[in-house]
């Protein structure tokens, strides 16, 4: 893999960037099976856009190496263990500093500024930001600053080039794990909301030996999640297939959420939303849908009025999401502002879940969130993405979707997140799930 770090000063600000390529529907080839195969293109490729960028103010104090020690607590140790075949295994390391600086952090603790020198075009970091991992079964231990906020560290599989300014990205598997680690809270993530890559998994163990675990996927789980999208395309006849996306040698290498595959080709699943939602505003017109926001605001009646979902308390009314906005949970009527109320913040959330896991029309669904993990997903249309992606993590957790960590109050756990203030440990394993976890743990 060979990952592109641009970076990037635009109306006075510095933007750093990692990318992959994905091929507009006029340039797509497709394998026997349906999956999309990459299309790697150049420099000239490489989108920018707010979804995929790191971003900082702009300074011309910013020193090139520097060894962050955060603000006012101790540095956070990692382990990287690999769990190839292989020893060409690359993490890096990036995240924004106390002062809102993007940095690169190095297997030696030291951190990376990259500097665009006042370029208003893409600048190519020279400095080598690679961190190569041991051979399987061995790991590397890492200290890193005590404050990173928006922290990403990315895997891949293969030697990145130095001479190839072709994006690598759509021809490779990679992974990342998201963390956040201010004064000694440190919350990390394992996420699928974006797309399904190289596999990984993490632990978390705190100074009192308390474990938190995300297992992660089976070892061959892209494989696996194809197979099953395969026979989902042959049932309901929609093209699940074209989630996955195939190397040039029609291999899958990984696969993308519904809502990314609907940003590049939004009539790629027709309206497949459209009848299940007639349904639900249908149902809640002459019966209450109670919202559990499982806080201070308390249980929420709503009902469908003049066509739009009318809450208590709650400030508008909410219309009929569409295909777009169920897919991604952040459009229409469920975009959320800082200026929001708790009301609607708590709203949206479990309305989406309930849509995106098809609850809202079970019994007992009237009340959201309610049912367990054996009810999502069980009736069409649905979100079989995130079904799929589910039944092949080792303990059922990772983000599928963006509200994933939306749960009833029996302590049911979808999301992937570890998190502490006690910190200890936090150890990584990359291309495979935890060797010594067991789902029965």
């Amino acid at each position: 893999m060979r990952i592109i770090f641009l970076l990037v000063v635009l109306l006075k600000t510095s933007l750093v960037t990692a990318s992959s390529t994905v091929p507009s529907p006029h340039r797509r080839f497709f394998t026997p099976e349906g999956f999309i195969k990459v299309d790697p293109g150049g420099l000239e490729d490489v989108e920018v856009t707010t979804d995929n960028l790191l971003s900082e103010t702009l300074s011309t104090t910013t020193r090139l190496f520097l060894t962050g020690r955060g603000l006012d607590a101790g540095p956070l140790p990692i382990k990287l263990v690999n769990n190839f075949n292989k020893s060409s295994v690359k993490a890096y390391i990036t995240g924004l500093d106390a002062g809102g600086k993007v940095f690169f952090a190095l297997d030696n603790g030291k951190l990376i500024y990259p500097d665009a020198r006042g370029s208003r075009l893409p600048v190519k970091v020279t400095n080598d930001v690679a961190i190569s991992l041991p051979s399987k079964g061995e790991s590397l231990s890492i200290t890193l600053p005590s404050f990173i906020r928006s922290g990403r560290i990315y895997f891949s599989n293969r030697m990145p080039s130095v001479t190839n300014l072709r994006d690598p990205n759509a021809n490779v598997s990679w992974g990342f794990v998201e963390f956040t680690c201010i004064r000694n809270l440190l919350y990390a993530n394992i996420s699928y909301v974006d797309f399904v890559g190289l596999v990984l998994g993490m632990t978390l163990v705190a100074k009192d030996g308390s474990t938190q675990t995300t297992a992660g996927l089976e070892a061959d789980a892209v494989i696996k999640i194809c197979d099953d999208l395969i026979k989902q395309r042959k049932l309901d006849n929609h093209k699940w297939t074209s989630l996955c996306i195939a190397d040039t040698a029609g291999r899958p290498i990984r696969v993308l959420s519904p809502g990314n595959q609907y940003d590049v080709n939004p009539g790629i699943f027709g309206s497949y939303w459209k009848h299940y939602v007639d349904h639900v505003w249908e149902r809640y017109t002459t019966r209450d849908l109670v919202i559990d926001t499982q806080s201070t605001a308390g249980m929420i009646k709503c009902r469908v009025v003049r066509h739009k979902l009318k809450c208590d308390g709650h400030e508008r009314g909410l219309p009929k999401p569409d295909d777009k906005d169920i897919w991604g949970c952040n459009s229409g009527p469920f975009a959320i502002s800082e200026n929001d109320s708790l009301s609607h913040t708590t709203i949206v959330p479990r309305l989406c879940a309930g849509l995106v896991r098809s609850t809202l029309l079970l019994d007992s669904g009237f009340m959201e969130p309610s049912l367990g993990q054996t009810s999502y997903y069980t009736v069409n249309p649905t979100n079989h993405y995130s079904r799929i992606v589910h039944s092949y993590e080792i303990d059922g957790r990772g983000y599928a979707f963006p509200y994933d960590d939306v749960n009833p109050n029996n302590n049911e756990d979808a999301s992937g997140v570890v998190s502490s203030d006690n910190i200890h440990l936090l150890t990584i394993h990359a291309g495979g799930p935890l060797s010594n976890y067991s789902s029965h743990q």
